[in-house]
């Protein structure tokens, strides 16, 4: 049967009369279900419900902060192939991977459980005889979280539960592209033993519900992951409201991975690969600029080229395929758009780039890999989102430098070198949020800050005991012995 969705409200599964089709990249004649799409009044009464929720959870104790979190952790992953499956058919990224995504969901959940214990403040002594100073972190309040469609669990669990763990009530805006994994995540949040109006699903357009939690009073921060673009509106917005909001921003990436002379041509190769093209090259962490220097430049992508071949482009659900299809017929639009424009630019197409049939209809596109690029090329600035890689020449490791950090985006970089030298150098001078040596550009662990700088990200970072940066505010408080 075809599941019919609705959205979670004030506690309770509230059905809509709107609803839309989420259709199966892989197999476009197949339907994953037909989602909500809410109005503004039922955005309004979701904000609603959680900020009458908020003293209550704001107050709740340690302890029942840590066993809901830790219940949600537990469900997840011992449901992970079936949501993994859930996520791979409307996504498109492979089983594998999408059953990956769903355990890191849930280890994020375990994680943030565990910090709900750990919350802690700090004594000072004061200047004044007589005076004690105490500071403390509290929730902010209402969170509005909107998430995009390559990460459909990761990224929600990323923002939920550290907004659930420091006291928060959460509004949920997931993607359109998504909402079945946003859907299958909020059943289990709620029956995880959460008051009403501490969580809220709602499933529906940017421009209705996305904008309603903009425009409401009664949101007190915002954290977006999606467009430069839309990140800016937002920003605007949260800082132009009355009262302002508090806003977390992570906006994408055009992250450089370079190839040094002295790399091993097999690590090189295996990290680009998956940092560029793996996920479909779906991420904002995706390699998509190889900078590689003269004297490995011809082995490089001579190995590149060859790895490619074995490349198995296919229905994400079936054994054996690496890489799925294309979220959607605009993302592959997008695509062939900026293949079209690498060619009239003058860069060569080395490898792929065509559509390919399977067996059902779907939005298969074959890994582009670009030679001859120049790092003034759009193909080279502007973030493409999909299974599109551009080799950008370079004399030396200098250059090569000064190449990764020509962007206006900053948000992971990755070299590949057997020098301790240039290891730490690229390290300390790459302008990154997160740097890899010899690891793809892609991939994070669930524990440790996520974020980057310029264009990629604007304000606390996500993940880990960082997240308190943004889902807390401190307060001192003085006291006279």
């Amino acid at each position: 049967m075809t599941l019919h969705a609705r959205n979670f409200i004030a506690g309770e599964w509230v059905a809509s009369s709107d609803l839309a089709p989420d259709v199966n990249p892989s197999n476009t004649a197949e339907i994953v279900g037909h989602f909500p799409r809410a109005t503004k009044a039922e955005a309004e009464k979701a904000i609603a419900a959680a900020k009458a929720a908020f003293p209550g959870w704001s107050r709740s104790t340690l302890q029942e902060r840590h066993d809901v979190l830790k219940r949600i952790s537990d469900e997840i992953l011992a449901r992970k192939e079936e949501l993994g499956a859930i996520l791979s058919r409307e996504e498109g990224k492979t089983l594998p991977e999408g059953i990956g995504e769903v355990a890191r969901a849930g280890q994020i959940f375990g994680f943030f459980a565990g910090e709900a214990l750990r919350l802690a403040g700090e004594i000072i002594g004061s200047v004044r005889p007589g005076v004690g100073v105490e500071v403390t972190r509290e929730g902010i309040g209402v969170v509005g979280l909107i998430t995009p469609w390559n990460f459909p669990a990761a990224i929600p669990a990323w923002k939920i539960a550290p907004a659930l763990c420091y006291g928060n009530t959460v509004v949920l805006k997931p993607a359109d592209l998504v909402p079945a994994t946003a859907h299958a995540l909020g059943e289990i949040i709620a029956r995880s033993g959460l008051p009403a109006g501490v969580f809220n699903l709602v499933m529906g357009r940017g421009s209705v519900v996305g904008e309603a939690l903009l425009s409401s009073p009664d949101v007190d921060a915002i954290s977006f992951t999606g467009s430069v673009g839309t990140g800016r509106k937002i920003a605007a917005t949260c800082v132009a409201s009355s009262p302002m909001k508090k806003v977390q921003l992570e906006m994408g990436g055009k992250n450089p991975f370079v190839v040094l002379d002295d790399a091993d041509v097999k690590v090189a190769v295996e990290a680009a690969v998956n940092g560029a093209f793996f996920s479909t090259g779906q991420r904002c962490t995706a390699s998509s600029r190889l900078i590689v220097t003269d004297g490995i430049h011809d082995a490089f992508v001579a190995a590149l080229v060859e790895r490619l071949k074995g490349v198995t482009v296919d229905d994400a659900m079936k054994a054996g395929t690496h890489i799925g299809p294309v979220v959607d017929q605009s993302q592959l639009d997008q695509d062939l758009n900026y293949i079209k424009i690498g060619k009239d630019e003058g860069a060569k197409l080395a490898f792929g780039g065509d559509l390919v049939k399977r067996e059902a209809p779907g939005f298969y596109l074959t890994p582009a890999l670009f030679t001859g690029a120049s790092n003034d090329m759009r193909i080279a600035r502007e973030e493409i989102f999909g299974p599109v890689a551009a080799v950008v020449r370079v004399k030396d490791y200098d250059e090569a430098l000064a190449a990764a950090n020509d962007t206006e985006f900053g948000l992971s970089a990755g070299i590949a070198t057997t020098s301790l030298k240039y290891a730490t150098h690229f390290k300390r001078n790459v302008q990154a949020g997160m740097v890899m040596v010899n690891l793809p550009t892609a991939g994070v662990d669930y524990h440790v800050p996520f974020g980057g700088r310029k264009g990629s990200s604007y304000g606390p970072r996500e993940q880990g005991r960082y997240a308190a940066e943004f889902y807390t505010t401190v307060k001192t408080s003085y006291t006279l012995a």
